[in-house]
């Protein structure tokens, strides 16, 4: 990388370790986007084309199948983890390395390097992924140019250490409001504490027994927790209000509506004065049995996984194109302080995708 080029010349490895020197956390992607769409403007075999910071480039070949290769540019803030460092382990080091500046790696890499693919192939690059639903570069781009995402299957390089993951989870976040009514602390029988009052919630949530649905041969494994509770006016007066807010992870079996009926459904006898959706993005079915993904299964290899977590797979689905997960970064990995990719998941990954669309 020199300024604001990169050099698509440099292995899977070396450019993961550029992108990652090339900060853009969710909402700071432009400089990258500018970047990538400058080095895909180079290369003659692929017409490139922008909206906002989300870029797309395709293959116009005449083939008789089209893959999409999507992935985000964004990651989550920085935590002292740029610039990358690579050990003698050959693990490499940093922010984004895992989720997902490998997988764009990757993506960048057979956009150069395979310029007549056995498919014709539609790049993705999209930005916001690591934030609200409503500022997802990919959706932005569906709901704009839907014409720029057709294709029969898509590959979405989220990280999956090499291997396929099916589907993903959908994510429910919702607030429950649980209402009281204001008094002088030295005096609280004169008011009613709504922070007391989440106490039917919060029992709920811990005696919680999650669903583990097995789906196409995959066991999800569901999840209802809370992730913030908010309530309190000042140190002497007894709160007369107080907002839960849980985070309900559901397998693809369950429709976004039947999702929001059942997080109600589970706290109806506890007192909550309001439930309000926050943010809401649907589940997708593994897809598995698809000839495509067969065929893709074949050409990489391994045994599939469920993804525990949501991803841009449920957009393509909703789009009527399958889609898979299989990139080379750990999830489990994925926003830590010490995140980090092994170089020959790069290697790997990026061997066994030109190999499918070259062979």
């Amino acid at each position: 990388m020199d300024g604001h080029r990169l050099d698509l010349t440099l292995g899977g490895p070396a450019l993961t370790a550029a992108l990652v020197d090339f900060p853009s956390v969710s909402g700071q992607e432009k400089d990258l986007a500018d970047a990538i769409e400058a080095a895909l403007c180079a290369l003659p075999h692929l017409k490139v084309d922008r909206h906002g910071n989300n870029v797309v480039a395709r293959t116009d070949l005449g083939r008789a199948e089209r893959v999409v290769l999507a992935g985000h540019i964004d990651t989550v803030p920085i935590a002292d983890n740029v610039p990358s460092r690579l050990d003698d382990d050959g693990v490499l080091w940093g922010c984004g390395t895992s989720d997902m500046k490998a997988g764009v790696a990757v993506q960048l890499r057979i956009a150069a390097t395979v310029p007549e693919p056995n498919r014709d192939l539609t790049f993705v690059f999209y930005d916001n992924e690591e934030v609200a639903a409503h500022l997802n570069g990919l959706g932005h781009v569906a709901e704009a140019h839907p014409d720029w995402l057709e294709g029969d299957f898509a590959v979405l390089l989220e990280p999956s250490d090499g291997e396929v993951e099916g589907g993903c989870q959908g994510t429910l976040r919702m607030h429950l409001r649980l209402d009281g009514e204001r008094a002088h602390s030295a005096r609280g029988w004169m008011g009613s504490n709504a922070v007391h009052a989440a106490a039917p919630v919060l029992a709920k949530l811990a005696a919680y027994e999650p669903r583990r649905p097995v789906i196409d041969g995959l066991e999800y494994r569901e999840g209802l927790n809370a992730v913030g509770i908010q309530g309190g006016v000042a140190t002497n007066v007894i709160p007369d209000a107080c907002t839960v807010v849980v985070n309900y992870r559901y397998a693809p079996d369950l429709a976004p509506e039947d999702a929001e009926a059942h997080v109600r459904e589970v706290f109806a006898d506890c007192g909550v004065a309001a439930f309000t959706v926050d943010d809401h993005s649907g589940a997708a079915m593994p897809g598995l049995s698809h000839p495509a993904a067969k065929a893709f299964m074949d050409a990489v290899g391994g045994t599939a996984r469920p993804k525990f977590g949501w991803t841009d797979v449920s957009r393509f689905g909703t789009l009527g194109v399958p889609a898979v997960n299989y990139g080379p970064g750990d999830p489990l990995f994925a926003h830590k302080r010490d995140e980090h990719v092994r170089t020959e998941r790069i290697t790997h990954c990026e061997e066994r995708l030109r190999s499918w669309l070259t062979s």
